[in-house]
């Protein structure tokens, strides 16, 4: 293992000691800076991502695995990445070629070029992909990466190449963002080739492999989700691609095609292009596939040229650790051309007692891998087993090592090039750039890409006399205007309404908790204030804050102030974590500025609570972060969310969780004795943030039908009920418009019982007993009926399913059934 790290070749520094030519500009630069300057500029980029990058998880999300950017970026020689791009090019062919045989007549096995054993004991063959003669023979691969090492003899040499996946586009396009925005020196002395040329090749290459030459298809990326150790990847490609963001669960098929499931009914999809392991996504084709979830008959419509799925099923089969033993003699079978970017020494090993040739000279040790297992990492201990399909033996060279920033200097470290292509069905091209990985020991090699690491951007020197190649200008028709609002899956507004409802849980917490420490904190209180503790020691325990046992008495206040800091804390905290999934899981709909500013918050929030029990006055102190980050996400929503589905139904959830609150917390607080009325409209006013506007209408007089009208009845008030039961039906109405009457018209009836309360309350001899007598279980009425609005519109929205219907009369009485 010694040999393998730290004593390969340098790639700044030749065989003379002298630094490359290619590196001397932004060597020069970094010694210009000194090293203090560089360091500091190192750590300008690990805070900008972790504030924006790829690093930039939320409170609550795994903090392992993170990505760490180097500032030094990895030039490579302009003369030599055309080499190495020529070599890309033709590997991709040959795989290509290669994957059309197994998948169709097989040749390849029957002539006894390849050996059957290690090809169909490949759990990456899928025997359903088979395409006859008849059926539609669009390319099997259309993305290619390749991880690259230098040989002893100084030329760059195969490691393994990746036909499925090809994690790491997404992390590069992070890398040259970020290090523009930290190092802009670096880019006016070396002044890298631009990427954004592939990506829009790319984004066009995926409207040409469109089934049937359709012109303007729907593409769509599926993401495995949130959980997955690339979901930021595949939120940045489909953003930077135009693709829809997706996940199996979104998708149907139906009479052949696929459909992506949206608030607006199913919308057509066309062009796949899959983070997904192929052998999870049918479970028609793959019994695997039904635990993790899977689209059923998808595959069938790959097969019928209904639909694109790229890389094709059944591609990963080309990143068979043992295949590149083989392709030194395929490449000029097949394609009538010697290799020009060859693998590392590999032999496939079919049994466990399989001889091993000799190290070759220059290299540091042989690892070891399932033949057929692409996904699998190296093992450097030969296995006694070789498992189904052998093993392949790849001689591994010391990794060559460039400098990186380590601590306070720079270090010379090993690593890993990866390079990519991209093919429309006629052409390949290659990146101009790459993502390099540091490889310290104990560092995986081989294998899937993991999550997280230590990397370094890849620069080729831009040329001032190469043409920029960009995709072809299309002409069409005109696009037709639209304001609507886009169409989102039923998963994305789900996620958006219970973000609303629970940032809205999280506020009415903070506040009930303030409310209560400041009661806490004067000491023996006065029976007012006494009612007032036992009035919010409910309130919170139906918050599910505290339990009923903390209820106060004159002689003991203890039990509550306790169990603020013993249950009410962990539950703020597991509302912040909470709020913080599901705003990851949304953050494909948020801007840059928006998800800057609802981390940051989130973050101050959480850091105010950290540590064990808090003091009082302290634990009122530390609500407030929890306070801005609520009126933060209020203020984006108003003012940077286009009044679409997401943020329609982001409000939503706010307002069905405050509504659903004031009405229980009111009828919490009239639930009395009228004499102690009083004590119960000023916690009301306080806990709805209007004692500002009571006061400015009717000074200091408190009555009970001006203070509920405000809190219940008055559309003005932001914090009232009758305010929240309007938002919800006018957000309904423009979700659905007609196609949702009957949740809107439910809602005006709620809304026009709570209005009445006013002039009841105005033409009562007593309004005191009025309010006191029937109005808590009214209220409790109205809670209930808005969680019966709130179920409706899961069912409707987020679960799909239609309405409860009567279908039958038993008895005299309605038999509902749920479809």
């Amino acid at each position: 293992m010694a040999k393998l790290y730290g004593a390969g070749p340098d790639e700044m520094v030749s065989g003379a000691g002298r630094i490359r030519g290619h590196w001397r500009a932004l060597m020069g630069l970094i010694g210009s800076l000194g090293r203090p300057a560089i360091v500091e500029r190192g750590q300008r980029l690990a805070r900008a991502m972790a504030d924006d990058g790829v690093a930039s998880l939320l409170p609550g999300a795994a903090a392992g695995g993170l990505w760490r950017l180097d500032p030094v970026p990895l030039p490579v020689m302009a003369e030599e990445f055309e080499a190495l791009a020529a070599g890309i090019v033709q590997r991709a062919r040959l795989l290509e070629v290669v994957l059309a045989d197994l998948y169709g007549p097989q040749t390849l096995l029957a002539d006894g070029h390849l050996p059957a054993p290690f090809v169909f004991g490949s759990p990456a063959f899928l025997r359903t992909a088979r395409r006859s003669s008849a059926g539609p023979h669009r390319p099997l691969l259309h993305l290619y990466a390749v991880d690259v090492l230098r040989r002893p003899d100084g030329a760059w040499a195969v490691l393994q190449d990746r036909t499925s996946l090809c994690s790491g586009l997404g992390q590069l396009l992070e890398n040259r963002r970020l290090l523009n925005a930290a190092m802009p020196e670096f880019f006016h002395t070396v002044q890298p080739r631009s990427i954004a040329g592939f990506f829009e090749l790319w984004q066009e290459a995926l409207s040409r492999l469109a089934p049937h030459g359709l012109r303007d298809p729907a593409t769509a990326l599926l993401s495995p989700g949130t959980r997955d150790p690339h979901w930021y990847e595949h939120m940045v490609l489909s953003r930077e691609l135009g693709c829809a963001l997706v996940e199996t669960g979104d998708l149907t098929m139906r009479g052949g095609s696929l459909f992506l499931k949206t608030l607006a009914g199913l919308e057509p999809v066309d062009v796949v292009l899959s983070r997904v392991d192929a052998a999870t996504l049918d479970p028609l084709d793959q019994p695997e596939a039904n635990a993790a979830g899977g689209v059923p008959g998808i595959l069938d419509a790959v097969r019928h040229g209904a639909l694109s799925v790229l890389n094709a099923p059944g591609s990963a089969l080309g990143e068979a650790p043992a295949l590149p033993a083989f392709l030194d003699h395929l490449c000029p079978l097949l394609l009538g051309e010697t290799l020009m970017l060859p693998s590392l020494p590999t032999h496939w090993l079919p049994g466990a007692g399989a001889p091993l040739p000799p190290l070759p000279d220059g290299y540091a040790e042989w690892c070891f891998r399932p033949a057929g297992q692409g996904a699998a990492p190296e093992l450097f201990d030969r296995p006694g087993v070789t498992g189904q399909g052998g093993l392949a033996a790849i001689a591994l060279p010391p990794l060559p090592v460039a400098p990186a920033l380590d601590g306070a200097g720079l270090s010379p470290e090993p690593f890993v090039l990866r390079l990519f292509a991209v093919s429309d069905g006629t052409r390949w091209q290659v990146l101009p750039g790459g993502l390099a990985r540091v490889a310290r020991e104990g560092t995986r090699l081989t294998g899937r890409m993991p999550g997280g690491g230590w990397c370094k951007d890849v620069w080729v020197p831009a040329d001032p006399s190469e043409a920029i190649i960009g995709p072809a200008a299309q002409a069409g028709p005109p696009i037709p205007i639209r304001r609507t609002a886009g169409a989102i899956p039923s998963r994305v507004a789900d996620n958006f309404y219970w973000l609303g409802r629970y940032v809205e849980r999280l506020d009415r917490a903070a506040r009930l908790m303030r409310a209560t420490i400041s009661r806490l904190k004067r000491g023996a209180p006065l029976p007012r204030e006494l009612a007032e503790l036992q009035t919010l020691a409910i309130c919170l325990a139906e918050a599910q804050l505290v339990n009923g046992e903390s209820r106060p008495s004159a002689g003991s206040l203890t039990p509550l102030a306790d169990a603020l800091n013993r249950a009410a804390l962990p539950a703020i905290r597991d509302l912040q974590g909470r709020i913080a999934g599901l705003m990851e899981s949304v953050r494909d709909r948020l801007t840059a500025d928006m998800h800057a500013t609802f981390k940051q918050t989130l973050r101050d929030a959480e850091a105010a609570l950290d540590g064990g029990p808090l003091a009082l006055p302290d634990l009122g102190r530390a609500l407030l972060p929890s306070l801005r980050f609520a009126n933060a996400v209020a203020g984006i929503a108003s003012e940077n969310m286009v009044r679409g589905g997401a943020r329609l139904f982001l409000e939503l959830g706010r307002r069905i969780e405050r509504a659903q609150a004031v009405a229980g917390e009111v009828a919490i607080a009239l639930d009395g004795p009228p004499a102690r009325i009083e004590a119960g409209l000023r916690l009301i006013l306080e806990l709805c943030d209007s004692v500002i506007t009571y006061r400015s209408r009717y000074l200091a007089v408190l009555q009970p039908a001006p203070a509920l009208d405000l809190v219940l009845a008055d559309p003005a008030n932001p914090r009232g009920l009758a305010f929240q039961l309007e938002a919800i039906r006018s957000a309904l109405l423009e979700i659905a418009g007609g196609a949702d009457a009957g949740t809107a018209a439910e809602v005006a009836r709620v809304l026009a019982e709570t209005q009445a309360f006013t002039p009841r309350l105005l033409a009562a001899p007593n309004q005191a007993e009025e309010a006191s007598g029937r109005l808590p279980e009214e209220l409790r009425r109205i809670a209930a009926a808005i969680r019966d609005i709130s179920d409706q519109i899961g069912r409707r929205y987020f679960a799909l399913l239609p309405p409860a219907r009567a279908i039958g009369v038993d008895m005299g009485e309605a038999v509902v059934l749920e479809a």
